[in-house]
């Protein structure tokens, strides 16, 4: 379903790579609703550009641009050699534009789908990230960035209102602007019995400029996995939430693939606090297929009414929200397909299907 190909021009290596694979499956899942918060990543094509030896000195320059049905993204990453005992460094510029669902969608067909909400964000994003020299089981990695935040619709103008005419930004001007310092742990540990996995994210927004946001946010991602015999359980918790100067689009959404299957994006609700739990059981059928069954489920913790201008409430979604069902996992080399058939507490049943693309070019 895609084409790939390498091609070195002296010491710069491109790599082009056009998959129409998510495209093909997202229209036969879902032929006349445009659901951007589709399981899907919606990925039509991408480009990325290596070069491993700058000026001489083995710096390393990354440019990669993804492009999708309605998203882009392009990044360009600059790394400088060091020592190994010593953080390594990378200096990044990034911009993307993507619909914002999870806040601002409106939830339909009993919140197990999110339909657009007319507002997309635009955002700008230059710093430096400093990854410390790993140990055996913790990582850790510390960033600065400043990032520019600009909603527009979906004609492509700034706007700074949604549709019912609640402020979209924190400022209230058509752009945010902010300075934040993140913290990111990580512990991973894997046996032939299970694994544990601990992930524990803190961002402060700096006051460079008194209109620049001022909040700090964090949070967490707990999983544990015990192998029972032929089959293998995993559970997860995740949770967050933010204090201080805060935009609608900062709130946690929850609903969705990778939080409550059986929703859509943020239809269970979306607050400036979040606690999710996932548990699935996977049972391998042959060498290449594994049967699942999962429950999920989620809350706001009642802090919706907290978020500016309370989308959440305007948009009657329930605050808490479970779903359940089965699922199956493929490997083929087209790469992993994933099917999962949810229902959600309204008693609506929501077919997610996804491809993970595993072939990559050397």
């Amino acid at each position: 379903m895609g084409a790939q190909k390498s091609i070195h021009a002296g010491r710069a290596k491109i790599d082009v790579n056009v998959d129409f694979t998510h495209k093909l499956c997202t229209s036969l899942m879902f032929p006349a609703f445009r659901d951007t918060s589709s399981p899907l990543s919606l990925v039509i094509g991408s480009l990325c550009i290596k070069h491993p030896n700058l000026f001489g000195g083995s710096e390393k320059l990354d440019v990669s641009w993804d492009k999708g049905l309605y998203d882009s993204n392009v990044l360009v990453a600059f790394r400088r050699p060091r020592p190994e005992w010593r953080p390594q460094q990378c200096f990044f510029i990034q911009h993307s534009l993507s619909p914002e669902i999870g806040v601002h969608g409106t939830p339909v067909d009993n919140f197990s789908r999110s339909g657009s909400g007319g507002v997309n964000l635009s955002k700008l994003a230059v710093g430096l990230d400093l990854s410390e020299p790993a140990s055996s089981k913790w990582s850790s990695t510390t960033s600065v960035k400043f990032e520019h935040v600009r909603p527009i619709n979906d004609d492509g103008r700034a706007i700074t209102r949604d549709l019912d005419g609640f402020p979209i930004t924190c400022s209230g001007n058509t752009h945010d602007s902010m300075v934040v310092l993140k913290q990111e742990s990580r512990f991973a540990k894997a046996t032939d019995q299970g694994l544990s996995h601990f992930t524990m994210q803190i961002e402060q927004g700096i006051p460079v400029v008194s209109k620049w946001l001022i909040f700090n946010r964090f949070k967490f991602v707990a999983s544990k996995g015990v192998r029972l015999g032929p089959a293998f359980l995993l559970a997860s918790l995740t949770g967050g939430s933010i204090v201080g100067d805060m935009a609608p689009y900062q709130a946690f959404a929850i609903g969705g693939l990778g939080s409550v299957r059986g929703y859509g994006e943020g239809a269970v609700g979306s607050g400036r606090s979040c606690l999710v739990a996932n548990t699935e059981l996977a049972l391998p059928l042959n060498e290449m297929t594994e049967g699942t069954i999962f429950l999920d489920c989620g809350t706001d913790l009642g802090s919706s009414r907290l978020v500016p201008g309370n989308p959440s409430l305007r948009q009657g979604k329930p605050g808490f929200g479970y779903g359940f069902g089965y699922g199956l996992r493929f490997k083929s080399p087209l790469g992993h397909l994933q099917v999962d058939y949810a229902i959600n507490a309204f008693n609506q049943k929501t077919l997610y299907f996804g491809v993970t693309n595993l072939a990559s070019s050397t």
